[in-house]
């Protein structure tokens, strides 16, 4: 997709003095989002982050003997942003990412992040013996420099173990880390399993992060589904304008992804994700063999779900009809707001079947368009 700031050009600003505020004021002046005093709070912290980044690269540049005789220099402390959901945490590093003018680099969701380090990990150990924790430090700070993490959150305790062993190493190295989250630092992993462990990387986060919370009053999300005259859409044409409208509107035009989920052995790709907005179609998911336990795993990763091209039903798709059935119980069950364009309205699906309840579909599908649903925070 290409940029929404896309006229405003780096080499206007070699430096990227201002040029974050000036891709936020144009997302303004284009009508993509509202201006927000909280979000230019944040956005003129992520510029001073920018400044300090490049005068750490000049600085590093001197000679051995004039970064000697010099001041000590203190570490440039990353970013971690915090708030509730829909209220722009994503888009905002994702136009600090593109504006900050270094290429050593990477913004990632955070458990795809995870998922690398465990399977570099058990990569490693399959040819050597010892910590992989070194060699794994060596190879990430040897290509970036700045990592932004996507919704860092944790809840596995393999995660909560490795992560203060693996985050002393990259801040000695001065890795800088910019993250967003729901979740402010002292609730991260909270009521966890030996949470304890876990408390030295909560320190650590701390004291290389000013944490700032983003604490704007809209859920810009919400106030666009809820402006949306339906989340249903059954036209007979311009349903792939409707999603993909919705997708740039809900993710403010942000980067596109491609996520790869992984449990029990198992591995579901998608490949149109912003952050926790996921776009797939009906046959993506009720056209393959997926489990209840699928199901469960993406009602948790994803808290928007726009769903293409819902067939008329019948019994030559009994089992992709058998597969939304349980789609539809796990999204309701975590209150994901699900935006979907389909062959017939709501009020004409019917399926007879003895061994599932359509009925209670249909009823669930009725009540995920109302605005108290919508008001429901998602169950990840």
């Amino acid at each position: 997709m290409p940029s929404l700031f896309r006229s405003v050009k780096s080499n206007d600003d070699p430096a990227g003095k201002g040029l974050l505020l000036k891709c936020y004021q144009q997302l303004i002046d284009e009508g993509h989002i509202q201006k927000d005093l909280q979000q230019i709070q944040i956005i003129h912290r992520l510029q001073q982050l920018i400044a300090d980044i490049l005068e750490q690269i000049e600085w590093n540049k001197q000679s051995a003997v004039v970064r000697w005789v010099s001041a000590d220099r203190k570490a440039v402390k990353g970013v971690y942003i915090f708030g509730d959901v829909g209220r722009g945490k994503s888009m905002l590093m994702d136009l600090f990412f593109d504006t900050c003018p270094i290429k050593s680099k990477r913004r990632v969701h955070f458990h795809a992040f995870m998922q690398e380090i465990h399977d570099y990990m058990h990569q490693w150990r399959s040819m050597n013996e010892g910590d992989p924790l070194p060699a794994l430090a060596e190879k990430i700070t040897a290509s970036e420099r700045l990592l932004c993490f996507d919704e860092f959150h944790v809840t596995d305790i393999a995660d909560a173990m490795l992560l203060a062993r693996l985050f002393t190493r990259l801040f000695e190295q001065g890795v800088i880390v910019v993250a967003t989250s729901n979740q402010h630092p002292d609730d991260l992993y909270k009521n966890g399993l030996q949470r304890e462990l876990f408390l030295p990387f909560i320190a650590l986060l701390k004291k290389s992060s000013d944490l700032v919370e983003l604490a704007a009053k809209e859920d810009y999300r919400l106030l666009h589904i809820k402006s949306m005259k339906t989340t249903f859409y059954c036209e007979v044409s311009g349903g792939h304008e409707f999603l993909q409208q919705s997708f740039n509107e809900l993710s403010n035009g942000g980067k596109i992804e491609t996520k790869v989920l992984k449990f029990k052995g198992r591995r579901i790709v998608f490949t149109t994700v912003h952050s926790d907005i996921l776009m797939t179609s009906f046959d993506a998911l009720c056209g393959k063999e997926l489990a209840a336990i699928d199901f469960l795993a993406i009602s948790q990763e994803f808290s928007t779900i726009l769903l293409a091209d819902i067939p008329r039903f019948s019994a030559d798709i009994r089992d992709q009809v058998r597969r939304f059935v349980t789609l539809i119980d796990m999204v309701y069950e975590h209150n994901v707001k699900l935006i979907c364009t389909a062959s017939l309205p709501i009020e004409q699906f019917y399926f007879e079947d003895p061994d599932f309840d359509f009925k209670r579909t249909r009823s669930r599908l009725f009540e995920m368009q109302s605005e108290k649903y919508f008001q429901n925070q998602h169950l990840a």
